[in-house]
């Protein structure tokens, strides 16, 4: 076993999932023009894989040294209350955005249906089962997907750390046998669109024909993510070394998989014409390639892309974080992206419902086209994120004052 971890918060793992929650926020914002620059638009990885990497970390340095102070008894009683408060945010995170939609519906915000948009109505045409399969997490609409992959990664951490304690190099075979058979069940579904077992249905309730639809973010797959960084973060894995082949192959890797982005395939009027059939190609090796950058069940060139960026940032602060903290100047921003990390949670839960009203408001201040598109307006979009950025600032540190039990009696 690796020396025990200590229960200290590593800045640079609350700044990059601090820098996280801001994308994610802008990632669900209906119609949000910064959309079109986000890191999805740039590469095979988005803000998911810094999201679930970075909180493999954190439940290393939350839980790994309960596990081996305290023993597997203790631990996955500790992972058993974290799995409980996951599922009831979940839960109550699904029903609050519900019944906000409808109140904007009801309102009379008739631009959009906003409860279609979400594709609720098959929830509210069939209560009974739907209710069902929202509390056995067998109805799990697109929206509301990355806290039950969550909860699932994290009941699978008492017997990663039972592993552990027979040999690490099991925890290797466990984790990477799971996620290479759920990646080798994907290329069934490409074809035949069946639902195969490490796949979770996600509706189940739905009328027959309809019901085959998996959870879109497969934890099965995504958990190598999750136990890639909780392994590096407990000592399994050893820090990389600041090896310039290595940041080279990573710059590589990231460069080539930029001509593969929806940026790099976007059509530019100043490329010249011979690059029109060069894209072409590209887009449709970037089709066979379907299969290793699938999203539900995180194909392997996501995974590289990860790893390649996470390399790169990791060289790019410093030891320690150092360059974060080295410039007086951005200390102020440094301190609120690092206090949205630190409370990422409650901050993602928030957004998630603060995504929703954005969009409203983005629609209401945007202008109808001829066409009967609804046109943002650069300057009003711009408004709108940095208000929700701060926002979502504002419950960090709401959060984390609650947290502090400020209430109690300091001996």
């Amino acid at each position: 076993m690796a020396t025990p971890v200590q229960k200290v918060r590593d800045i640079r793992l609350d700044f990059f999932r601090g820098i996280a929650m801001f994308i994610i926020l802008l990632a669900h914002t209906p119609g949000n023009l910064w959309t079109r620059w986000i890191p999805a638009r740039w590469g095979w990885s988005d803000a998911t894989e810094m999201f679930v990497f970075c909180s493999g970390m954190a439940s290393a340095i939350a839980f790994g040294k309960l596990f081996q102070t305290r023993g597997l008894g203790w631990g996955s009683l500790r992972i058993s209350f974290r799995v409980w408060q996951v599922y009831w945010a979940h839960i109550g995170l699904f029903m609050v955005i519900l019944a906000t939609m409808l109140a904007v519906n009801a309102l009379g915000f008739d631009l959009r249906d906003y409860v279609g948009q979400l594709n609720l109505y098959p929830f509210l045409n069939n209560p009974e089962g739907n209710v069902i399969g929202l509390m056995t997490l067998t109805y799990v609409p697109n929206y509301f997907d990355i806290l039950p992959m969550y909860l699932v990664i994290l009941a699978m951490i008492p017997l990663v750390m039972a592993l552990a304690r027979i040999d690490v190099r099991l925890v290797a075979l466990f984790v990477g046998a799971v996620w290479l058979a759920a990646n080798l069940e994907i290329a069934e579904l490409w074809q035949d669109g069946d639902i195969t077992p490490l796949q979770l249905p996600a509706q189940l309730w739905f009328p027959e024909g309809s019901n085959a639809r998996p959870w879109f973010f497969n934890p099965f797959g995504w958990q190598l993510a999750f136990f890639t960084g909780f392994a590096l973060m407990i000592g399994w894995i050893p820090t990389p070394p600041v090896n310039r082949w290595l940041i080279g192959l990573a710059v590589v890797f990231v460069v080539w998989s930029f001509f593969f982005s929806s940026v790099g395939l976007r059509n530019f009027g100043w490329l010249p014409e011979w690059w029109d059939p060069v894209r072409d190609t590209l887009r449709g090796w970037r089709r066979d390639m379907g299969v290793l950058a699938h999203k539900t069940d995180f194909g392997l060139l996501r995974y590289l892309h990860m790893l390649a960026l996470a390399y790169l940032a990791w060289v790019l602060v410093g030891p320690g974080g150092a360059r974060l903290t080295a410039h007086d100047a951005l200390q102020p921003v440094m301190r609120l992206i690092v206090k949205v990390g630190q409370q990422s949670l409650a901050v993602f839960v928030f957004s998630m419902l603060l995504a929703r009203l954005l969009g409203v408001w983005l629609d209401e201040t945007s202008t109808l086209s001829d066409s009967g598109r609804l046109v943002r307006d650069p300057w009003i979009n711009a408004g709108v994120n940095l208000a929700g950025f701060g926002l979502i600032i504002g419950c960090a540190y709401i959060a984390g004052f609650y947290k502090s039990q400020p209430w109690k009696v300091r001996k």
